[in-house]
Protein backbone atom coordinates (compact mmCIF):
# COMPACT_ATOMS: atom_id res chain seq x y z
CA UNK A 1 0.00 0.00 0.00
CA UNK A 2 1.21 3.28 -1.02
CA UNK A 3 0.62 7.29 0.23
CA UNK A 4 -0.15 9.53 -3.14
CA UNK A 5 3.10 11.47 -2.81
CA UNK A 6 4.86 12.42 0.78
CA UNK A 7 2.32 13.30 3.44
CA UNK A 8 1.70 17.18 4.42
CA UNK A 9 2.62 17.59 0.88
CA UNK A 10 -0.51 16.46 -1.72
CA UNK A 11 -2.43 18.94 -3.55
CA UNK A 12 -6.20 19.21 -3.14
CA UNK A 13 -6.54 17.95 -6.74
CA UNK A 14 -4.04 15.05 -5.94
CA UNK A 15 -5.76 13.66 -2.68
CA UNK A 16 -9.39 13.34 -4.39
CA UNK A 17 -10.85 15.73 -1.41
CA UNK A 18 -13.13 18.69 -2.24
CA UNK A 19 -11.28 21.48 -1.21
CA UNK A 20 -14.50 22.71 0.87
CA UNK A 21 -13.68 19.80 3.36
CA UNK A 22 -10.38 21.10 4.41
CA UNK A 23 -11.71 23.48 7.07
CA UNK A 24 -13.45 20.89 8.48
CA UNK A 25 -10.56 18.20 8.19
CA UNK A 26 -8.32 20.75 9.91
CA UNK A 27 -10.58 20.84 12.97
CA UNK A 28 -11.27 17.15 13.34
CA UNK A 29 -10.36 14.94 16.25
CA UNK A 30 -9.93 11.44 15.09
CA UNK A 31 -8.82 7.99 17.06
CA UNK A 32 -7.42 4.94 15.06
CA UNK A 33 -7.75 1.55 16.64
CA UNK A 34 -6.15 -0.81 14.35
CA UNK A 35 -3.81 -3.72 16.25
CA UNK A 36 -0.87 -3.60 13.29
CA UNK A 37 1.56 -0.83 13.97
CA UNK A 38 2.39 -0.80 10.43
CA UNK A 39 -1.55 0.78 9.24
CA UNK A 40 -1.76 2.63 12.26
CA UNK A 41 1.60 4.07 11.45
CA UNK A 42 0.37 4.89 7.49
CA UNK A 43 -3.23 6.31 9.15
CA UNK A 44 -1.33 8.47 11.79
CA UNK A 45 0.91 9.68 9.17
CA UNK A 46 -1.94 10.18 6.51
CA UNK A 47 -4.34 12.31 8.64
CA UNK A 48 -2.12 14.21 11.57
CA UNK A 49 -1.38 16.83 8.96
CA UNK A 50 -4.27 17.92 7.89
CA UNK A 51 -6.36 17.14 10.91
CA UNK A 52 -6.26 18.91 14.88
CA UNK A 53 -5.42 15.62 16.51
CA UNK A 54 -5.37 12.19 16.05
CA UNK A 55 -4.74 9.14 18.61
CA UNK A 56 -3.90 5.74 18.07
CA UNK A 57 -5.10 2.57 20.03
CA UNK A 58 -3.86 -0.73 19.26
CA UNK A 59 -6.76 -3.09 21.14
CA UNK A 60 -10.50 -2.32 22.31
CA UNK A 61 -9.31 -1.72 25.99
CA UNK A 62 -7.11 1.44 25.44
CA UNK A 63 -9.33 2.70 22.73
CA UNK A 64 -12.00 2.71 25.32
CA UNK A 65 -10.20 4.62 27.75
CA UNK A 66 -9.31 7.61 25.21
CA UNK A 67 -13.05 7.58 24.42
CA UNK A 68 -13.49 8.00 28.48
CA UNK A 69 -11.09 10.78 28.33
CA UNK A 70 -11.39 12.57 24.58
CA UNK A 71 -14.08 13.34 22.30
CA UNK A 72 -13.98 12.06 18.68
CA UNK A 73 -15.05 13.19 15.61
CA UNK A 74 -14.22 10.10 13.32
CA UNK A 75 -13.41 6.53 14.69
CA UNK A 76 -11.41 4.48 12.06
CA UNK A 77 -11.43 0.84 13.31
CA UNK A 78 -10.35 -2.22 12.43
CA UNK A 79 -13.06 -5.04 12.14
CA UNK A 80 -9.94 -7.51 13.34
CA UNK A 81 -8.80 -6.55 16.64
CA UNK A 82 -7.11 -9.11 19.63
CA UNK A 83 -10.02 -11.68 20.75
CA UNK A 84 -12.65 -9.54 19.04
CA UNK A 85 -14.48 -7.92 16.07
CA UNK A 86 -14.32 -4.07 15.81
CA UNK A 87 -18.22 -4.41 15.67
CA UNK A 88 -18.86 -6.09 19.04
CA UNK A 89 -16.44 -3.64 20.45
CA UNK A 90 -18.21 -0.99 18.64
CA UNK A 91 -22.00 -2.43 19.71
CA UNK A 92 -21.09 -2.09 22.91
CA UNK A 93 -19.93 1.68 23.22
CA UNK A 94 -23.23 2.58 21.32
CA UNK A 95 -25.14 1.22 24.22
CA UNK A 96 -22.44 3.07 26.45
CA UNK A 97 -23.11 6.25 24.90
CA UNK A 98 -20.85 6.63 21.84
CA UNK A 99 -22.46 8.80 19.36
CA UNK A 100 -19.33 9.69 17.27
CA UNK A 101 -18.94 8.47 13.18
CA UNK A 102 -17.25 5.54 12.56
CA UNK A 103 -15.43 4.42 9.87
CA UNK A 104 -14.77 0.35 9.36
CA UNK A 105 -11.58 -0.91 7.73
CA UNK A 106 -12.22 -4.14 6.74
CA UNK A 107 -10.54 -6.89 3.79
CA UNK A 108 -13.83 -8.54 3.98
CA UNK A 109 -16.78 -6.73 2.21
CA UNK A 110 -19.25 -9.70 2.53
CA UNK A 111 -23.04 -9.09 2.56
CA UNK A 112 -23.39 -10.47 6.96
CA UNK A 113 -20.31 -8.01 7.86
CA UNK A 114 -22.16 -4.73 6.14
CA UNK A 115 -25.50 -5.45 7.14
CA UNK A 116 -23.87 -5.66 10.96
CA UNK A 117 -21.73 -2.95 10.45
CA UNK A 118 -24.83 -0.85 9.65
CA UNK A 119 -27.07 -1.48 12.52
CA UNK A 120 -24.60 -0.53 14.57
CA UNK A 121 -24.18 2.74 13.22
CA UNK A 122 -20.83 2.64 10.75
CA UNK A 123 -21.54 5.39 8.74
CA UNK A 124 -18.52 4.52 5.82
CA UNK A 125 -16.60 1.73 4.72
CA UNK A 126 -12.88 1.70 3.56
CA UNK A 127 -11.71 -1.91 1.93
CA UNK A 128 -7.94 -3.26 2.26
CA UNK A 129 -6.16 -2.16 0.43
CA UNK A 130 -7.01 1.68 0.24
CA UNK A 131 -4.90 4.68 -0.96
CA UNK A 132 -4.90 7.87 1.45
CA UNK A 133 -7.39 10.04 -0.93
CA UNK A 134 -9.24 7.20 -0.11
CA UNK A 135 -9.13 7.22 3.73
CA UNK A 136 -9.20 10.66 3.44
CA UNK A 137 -12.61 11.39 1.39
CA UNK A 138 -13.98 8.60 3.73
CA UNK A 139 -13.24 11.08 6.81
CA UNK A 140 -14.23 14.13 4.80
CA UNK A 141 -17.80 12.67 4.19
CA UNK A 142 -18.23 11.95 7.91
CA UNK A 143 -17.52 15.30 9.29
CA UNK A 144 -19.98 16.98 6.63
CA UNK A 145 -22.38 14.51 7.44
CA UNK A 146 -22.22 15.15 10.95
CA UNK A 147 -21.97 19.36 10.41
CA UNK A 148 -25.30 18.75 8.44
CA UNK A 149 -26.82 16.91 11.10
CA UNK A 150 -26.11 19.31 13.61
CA UNK A 151 -26.70 22.36 11.31
CA UNK A 152 -30.30 20.59 10.60
CA UNK A 153 -30.99 19.87 14.28
CA UNK A 154 -29.85 23.50 15.43
CA UNK A 155 -32.24 24.87 13.17
CA UNK A 156 -35.19 22.85 14.14
CA UNK A 157 -34.72 24.12 17.84
CA UNK A 158 -34.60 27.82 16.93
CA UNK A 159 -37.74 27.30 14.44
CA UNK A 160 -39.66 26.20 17.79
CA UNK A 161 -38.61 29.02 19.49
CA UNK A 162 -40.08 32.26 19.67
CA UNK A 163 -36.52 34.10 18.51
CA UNK A 164 -36.50 32.48 15.22
CA UNK A 165 -38.70 35.56 14.21
CA UNK A 166 -37.51 38.40 16.14
CA UNK A 167 -34.87 39.32 13.34
CA UNK A 168 -31.61 41.81 13.78
CA UNK A 169 -30.28 38.73 15.93
CA UNK A 170 -26.76 38.86 15.23
CA UNK A 171 -26.20 42.62 16.14
CA UNK A 172 -26.45 45.01 18.87
CA UNK A 173 -27.97 48.07 16.67
CA UNK A 174 -28.03 51.81 18.44
CA UNK A 175 -25.14 53.93 19.72
CA UNK A 176 -26.71 55.10 22.75
CA UNK A 177 -24.41 54.90 26.03
CA UNK A 178 -26.04 52.15 27.39
CA UNK A 179 -25.75 50.33 24.41
CA UNK A 180 -21.97 51.38 23.44
CA UNK A 181 -21.17 49.82 27.23
CA UNK A 182 -22.82 46.76 26.52
CA UNK A 183 -20.76 46.36 23.33
CA UNK A 184 -17.39 46.97 25.46
CA UNK A 185 -18.18 44.63 27.69
CA UNK A 186 -18.66 42.16 25.05
CA UNK A 187 -15.82 42.80 23.49
CA UNK A 188 -13.77 42.29 26.66
CA UNK A 189 -15.51 38.84 28.02
CA UNK A 190 -15.94 37.29 24.27
CA UNK A 191 -12.71 35.85 23.79
CA UNK A 192 -12.55 34.62 27.19
CA UNK A 193 -13.43 30.93 28.33
CA UNK A 194 -15.97 32.16 31.44
CA UNK A 195 -19.18 31.71 31.73
CA UNK A 196 -21.53 34.35 31.37
CA UNK A 197 -25.26 35.80 32.76
CA UNK A 198 -26.81 37.86 30.91
CA UNK A 199 -30.31 39.67 32.39
CA UNK A 200 -32.65 42.08 31.71
CA UNK A 201 -36.77 42.16 30.75
CA UNK A 202 -38.21 39.94 28.04
CA UNK A 203 -37.38 41.72 25.16
CA UNK A 204 -34.54 43.61 25.58
CA UNK A 205 -32.14 41.34 23.05
CA UNK A 206 -30.26 38.79 25.42
CA UNK A 207 -30.29 36.68 22.72
CA UNK A 208 -28.56 39.49 20.39
CA UNK A 209 -25.58 40.11 22.98
CA UNK A 210 -25.17 36.62 23.39
CA UNK A 211 -24.84 35.87 19.50
CA UNK A 212 -22.28 38.90 19.65
CA UNK A 213 -20.25 37.25 22.51
CA UNK A 214 -20.32 34.07 20.57
CA UNK A 215 -19.19 35.76 17.20
CA UNK A 216 -16.32 37.83 18.90
CA UNK A 217 -15.23 34.43 20.70
CA UNK A 218 -12.08 32.22 18.78
CA UNK A 219 -15.44 29.42 18.37
CA UNK A 220 -17.04 31.92 15.88
CA UNK A 221 -16.38 29.90 13.23
CA UNK A 222 -18.30 26.76 15.10
CA UNK A 223 -22.16 26.32 16.20
CA UNK A 224 -24.28 28.55 18.18
CA UNK A 225 -27.07 26.33 20.14
CA UNK A 226 -30.05 28.56 21.21
CA UNK A 227 -31.97 26.59 23.74
CA UNK A 228 -35.32 28.03 25.55
CA UNK A 229 -35.09 26.33 28.84
CA UNK A 230 -38.98 27.31 29.12
CA UNK A 231 -40.05 26.00 26.42
CA UNK A 232 -39.15 22.63 26.94
CA UNK A 233 -41.22 19.99 28.80
CA UNK A 234 -39.72 18.96 32.08
CA UNK A 235 -39.88 15.50 30.83
CA UNK A 236 -38.25 15.64 27.79
CA UNK A 237 -35.56 18.64 28.87
CA UNK A 238 -32.90 16.08 30.46
CA UNK A 239 -33.04 14.01 27.57
CA UNK A 240 -33.04 17.03 25.06
CA UNK A 241 -30.00 18.79 26.56
CA UNK A 242 -28.20 16.02 27.40
CA UNK A 243 -29.10 13.19 24.56
CA UNK A 244 -30.15 9.73 25.29
CA UNK A 245 -29.04 5.99 23.78
CA UNK A 246 -31.52 3.58 22.20
CA UNK A 247 -33.68 1.97 24.75
CA UNK A 248 -33.30 4.64 27.50
CA UNK A 249 -36.93 5.18 27.92
CA UNK A 250 -40.05 4.74 26.01
CA UNK A 251 -39.71 6.03 22.49
CA UNK A 252 -36.09 5.97 22.66
CA UNK A 253 -36.25 3.98 19.28
CA UNK A 254 -32.48 4.93 18.43
CA UNK A 255 -29.47 7.04 19.94
CA UNK A 256 -29.38 11.04 19.96
CA UNK A 257 -27.22 13.61 20.92
CA UNK A 258 -28.08 16.19 22.94
CA UNK A 259 -28.07 19.99 22.20
CA UNK A 260 -25.02 20.70 24.60
CA UNK A 261 -23.36 18.25 22.16
CA UNK A 262 -24.38 19.85 19.35
CA UNK A 263 -22.79 23.14 20.58
CA UNK A 264 -19.44 21.00 20.46
CA UNK A 265 -16.60 23.50 19.83
CA UNK A 266 -19.04 26.77 19.96
CA UNK A 267 -21.26 28.16 22.28
CA UNK A 268 -24.89 26.80 24.11
CA UNK A 269 -27.17 29.63 25.05
CA UNK A 270 -29.53 28.63 27.63
CA UNK A 271 -32.25 30.84 27.98
CA UNK A 272 -34.60 31.12 30.79
CA UNK A 273 -32.27 29.57 33.28
CA UNK A 274 -34.44 30.64 35.90
CA UNK A 275 -37.29 28.04 34.51
CA UNK A 276 -34.96 25.19 34.58
CA UNK A 277 -36.52 22.58 37.07
CA UNK A 278 -34.38 21.87 40.71
CA UNK A 279 -33.74 18.31 39.12
CA UNK A 280 -32.32 19.44 36.20
CA UNK A 281 -30.21 22.38 37.89
CA UNK A 282 -28.44 19.49 39.63
CA UNK A 283 -27.64 17.98 36.78
CA UNK A 284 -26.06 21.23 34.67
CA UNK A 285 -24.30 22.16 37.56
CA UNK A 286 -22.09 18.89 37.54
CA UNK A 287 -22.05 19.30 33.75
CA UNK A 288 -20.74 22.59 34.17
CA UNK A 289 -18.28 22.04 36.88
CA UNK A 290 -17.10 18.73 35.33
CA UNK A 291 -17.46 19.07 31.86
CA UNK A 292 -18.93 16.10 30.89
CA UNK A 293 -22.15 14.81 29.80
CA UNK A 294 -23.59 11.63 30.66
CA UNK A 295 -26.96 10.89 28.11
CA UNK A 296 -29.89 9.38 29.47
CA UNK A 297 -29.28 5.60 29.85
CA UNK A 298 -25.69 5.89 28.54
CA UNK A 299 -22.90 4.11 31.17
CA UNK A 300 -19.97 6.63 29.50
CA UNK A 301 -19.42 10.57 30.92
CA UNK A 302 -18.72 12.26 27.15
CA UNK A 303 -16.19 14.97 27.58
CA UNK A 304 -17.66 18.28 26.40
CA UNK A 305 -15.87 21.51 24.91
CA UNK A 306 -18.65 23.84 25.29
CA UNK A 307 -18.96 27.53 25.97
CA UNK A 308 -22.23 28.21 28.22
CA UNK A 309 -23.90 31.56 28.30
CA UNK A 310 -27.01 31.59 29.86
CA UNK A 311 -29.70 34.50 30.37
CA UNK A 312 -32.74 35.39 32.78
CA UNK A 313 -35.15 37.94 33.01
CA UNK A 314 -35.77 36.78 36.53
CA UNK A 315 -34.15 38.01 39.87
CA UNK A 316 -32.22 34.67 40.54
CA UNK A 317 -31.11 35.99 43.99
CA UNK A 318 -34.83 36.09 45.09
CA UNK A 319 -35.71 32.67 43.82
CA UNK A 320 -32.41 31.33 45.66
CA UNK A 321 -33.78 32.83 48.85
CA UNK A 322 -37.18 31.42 47.85
CA UNK A 323 -35.57 28.10 47.50
CA UNK A 324 -36.67 27.86 43.44
CA UNK A 325 -33.08 28.06 42.23
CA UNK A 326 -29.61 26.48 43.63
CA UNK A 327 -27.24 28.91 45.11
CA UNK A 328 -24.51 26.81 43.90
CA UNK A 329 -25.53 26.94 40.40
CA UNK A 330 -26.01 30.65 40.90
CA UNK A 331 -22.88 31.31 41.87
CA UNK A 332 -21.33 28.71 39.30
CA UNK A 333 -23.10 30.85 36.18
CA UNK A 334 -22.61 34.48 37.61
CA UNK A 335 -19.01 34.80 36.74
CA UNK A 336 -20.33 38.13 34.57
CA UNK A 337 -23.35 39.81 34.89
CA UNK A 338 -24.30 42.11 31.84
CA UNK A 339 -27.88 43.98 32.47
CA UNK A 340 -29.54 44.44 29.39
CA UNK A 341 -31.19 48.11 29.06
CA UNK A 342 -34.78 48.41 28.61
CA UNK A 343 -35.76 50.45 25.26
CA UNK A 344 -37.23 53.12 27.28
CA UNK A 345 -33.16 53.86 28.62
CA UNK A 346 -31.61 53.77 24.78
CA UNK A 347 -32.69 57.37 23.61
CA UNK A 348 -32.82 57.46 20.39
CA UNK A 349 -31.54 53.77 19.68
CA UNK A 350 -35.45 53.05 18.79
CA UNK A 351 -35.63 55.34 15.68
CA UNK A 352 -32.91 53.27 14.75
CA UNK A 353 -33.90 50.40 15.47
CA UNK A 354 -37.56 51.08 13.88
CA UNK A 355 -35.81 51.88 10.45
CA UNK A 356 -33.34 48.48 10.53
CA UNK A 357 -36.49 46.90 11.21
CA UNK A 358 -38.45 48.23 8.46
CA UNK A 359 -36.59 47.37 6.10
CA UNK A 360 -36.11 43.69 7.64
CA UNK A 361 -39.57 42.78 7.66
CA UNK A 362 -40.77 44.62 4.16
CA UNK A 363 -38.04 42.39 2.68
CA UNK A 364 -39.09 39.50 4.96
CA UNK A 365 -42.87 39.98 3.81
CA UNK A 366 -42.30 41.27 0.21
CA UNK A 367 -43.72 44.35 1.03
CA UNK A 368 -43.47 47.81 0.53
CA UNK A 369 -42.06 49.45 3.52
CA UNK A 370 -43.86 52.38 5.04
CA UNK A 371 -42.46 55.89 5.33
CA UNK A 372 -41.39 56.83 9.31
CA UNK A 373 -42.25 60.75 9.46
CA UNK A 374 -41.89 62.98 12.08
CA UNK A 375 -44.74 62.75 13.80
CA UNK A 376 -44.07 58.78 14.04
CA UNK A 377 -40.42 59.51 15.60
CA UNK A 378 -42.20 61.55 18.15
CA UNK A 379 -44.44 58.89 19.03
CA UNK A 380 -41.50 56.38 19.02
CA UNK A 381 -39.50 58.07 21.63
CA UNK A 382 -42.15 59.12 23.95
CA UNK A 383 -43.59 55.62 24.72
CA UNK A 384 -42.97 53.41 27.21
CA UNK A 385 -42.33 50.50 25.37
CA UNK A 386 -43.32 48.19 27.96
CA UNK A 387 -42.36 44.50 25.67
CA UNK A 388 -38.86 46.40 24.36
CA UNK A 389 -37.75 45.56 21.75
CA UNK A 390 -39.85 42.71 20.76
CA UNK A 391 -42.97 45.15 20.90
CA UNK A 392 -41.18 48.00 18.84
CA UNK A 393 -40.96 44.57 15.94
CA UNK A 394 -44.22 43.91 16.37
CA UNK A 395 -45.79 47.59 15.77
CA UNK A 396 -43.19 48.28 12.61
CA UNK A 397 -44.55 44.21 11.23
CA UNK A 398 -48.09 45.66 11.78
CA UNK A 399 -47.70 48.79 10.24
CA UNK A 400 -46.13 47.15 7.19
CA UNK A 401 -48.62 44.56 7.01
CA UNK A 402 -51.63 47.17 6.88
CA UNK A 403 -49.41 49.79 4.52
CA UNK A 404 -49.80 52.34 7.37
CA UNK A 405 -49.13 53.32 11.34
CA UNK A 406 -52.09 51.78 12.71
CA UNK A 407 -55.10 53.92 13.57
CA UNK A 408 -54.82 53.80 17.31
CA UNK A 409 -51.30 55.06 16.93
CA UNK A 410 -52.79 58.04 14.67
CA UNK A 411 -55.32 58.92 17.03
CA UNK A 412 -52.81 58.92 20.35
CA UNK A 413 -51.66 62.74 21.32
CA UNK A 414 -49.98 60.80 24.47
CA UNK A 415 -49.15 57.24 23.99
CA UNK A 416 -50.14 55.18 26.33
CA UNK A 417 -47.93 54.11 29.58
CA UNK A 418 -45.59 57.47 29.17
CA UNK A 419 -47.47 59.71 31.28
CA UNK A 420 -44.81 59.39 34.55
CA UNK A 421 -46.51 57.76 37.16
CA UNK A 422 -43.83 58.25 40.33
CA UNK A 423 -41.88 60.93 41.48
CA UNK A 424 -38.87 58.98 40.49
CA UNK A 425 -39.53 58.54 37.16
CA UNK A 426 -40.29 62.25 36.56
CA UNK A 427 -36.48 62.75 37.42
CA UNK A 428 -35.34 60.23 35.41
CA UNK A 429 -36.73 61.47 32.55
CA UNK A 430 -35.50 65.14 33.55
CA UNK A 431 -32.05 64.44 34.09
CA UNK A 432 -32.10 62.27 31.16
CA UNK A 433 -33.86 64.96 28.69
CA UNK A 434 -30.86 67.45 30.12
CA UNK A 435 -28.23 64.76 29.49
CA UNK A 436 -29.60 64.45 25.94
CA UNK A 437 -29.36 68.23 25.84
CA UNK A 438 -25.95 68.65 26.48
CA UNK A 439 -24.59 65.92 24.72
CA UNK A 440 -23.93 63.75 27.28
CA UNK A 441 -21.73 66.46 29.25
CA UNK A 442 -22.69 65.53 33.23
CA UNK A 443 -20.85 68.65 34.05
CA UNK A 444 -22.94 70.70 32.49
CA UNK A 445 -25.96 69.03 33.41
CA UNK A 446 -25.20 69.07 37.29
CA UNK A 447 -24.60 72.53 36.11
CA UNK A 448 -27.76 73.21 35.00
CA UNK A 449 -30.04 70.92 37.24
CA UNK A 450 -28.37 72.89 40.22
CA UNK A 451 -27.06 68.91 41.69
CA UNK A 452 -23.78 68.05 42.51
CA UNK A 453 -21.51 65.96 39.55
CA UNK A 454 -21.55 62.79 41.87
CA UNK A 455 -25.50 62.93 42.08
CA UNK A 456 -25.78 62.55 38.20
CA UNK A 457 -22.87 60.00 38.12
CA UNK A 458 -24.75 57.99 40.59
CA UNK A 459 -27.97 58.20 39.03
CA UNK A 460 -26.25 57.07 35.75
CA UNK A 461 -25.22 54.31 37.32
CA UNK A 462 -27.91 52.85 38.67
CA UNK A 463 -30.05 53.47 35.21
CA UNK A 464 -27.18 52.01 33.28
CA UNK A 465 -27.01 55.08 31.23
Amino acid sequence: MEEQGVPGQETEENNGVDPDFWPWLAQASILVVDDEPGMRNFLVRTLRPRCKRIDEASDAREASRKLDAQPYDVVILDNLLPGRTGLEWLTEQRASGLFADVILITAHADLDTAIAALRVGVVDFVLKPFRSNQLLSAVARCLDRDRLQRENAVLRQELKGASGREGLRSTLTGRSPAIEEIRKIIARVAPLPSSVLLTGESGTGKEVAARSIHALSDRGDKLFVPVNCGAIPSELLESELFGHVKGSFTGAHGAREGLIQYAKGGTIFLDEIGDLPLPMQVKLLRVIEDRRVRPVGAERETPIDVRFVFATNADLAERVNEGRFRQDLFYRINVLEIRMPRLVERGDDVEELASAFMSEVALQLGMAPVPIDEKVRRYLTRYEWPGNIRELRNFIERAVILGRFPNAYERAEEPPGRKPRTLAEVERRHILAMLKETGGDREETARRLGISRKTVDRKCATWNV
